[in-house]
């Protein structure tokens, strides 16, 4: 069995994500282009917070109904 992941380009509201140990629920997402030219992802959390993630960035997403 794989472990399903997205890449950070193509989060949205909803995903829940494996982050720091615990799973938060994306609110949302926006994408920009950082300093060195790179495309970036930046996540505000359900939870509180926000989180900055290269677009290529592989995120682990938790199951529909998983607590």
């Amino acid at each position: 069995m794989t472990t399903p992941t997205k890449v950070a380009a193509l989060v949205g509201p909803g995903d829940r994500i494996g982050y720091e140990g615990q799973w938060r629920t994306v609110r949302a997402a926006r994408t920009g282009i950082g300093a060195m030219g790179g495309l970036f992802v930046v996540v505000t959390w359900e939870e509180g917070g926000t989180e900055r993630f290269r677009a290529g960035d592989e995120l682990l997403l938790g199951q529909p109904g998983a607590a």
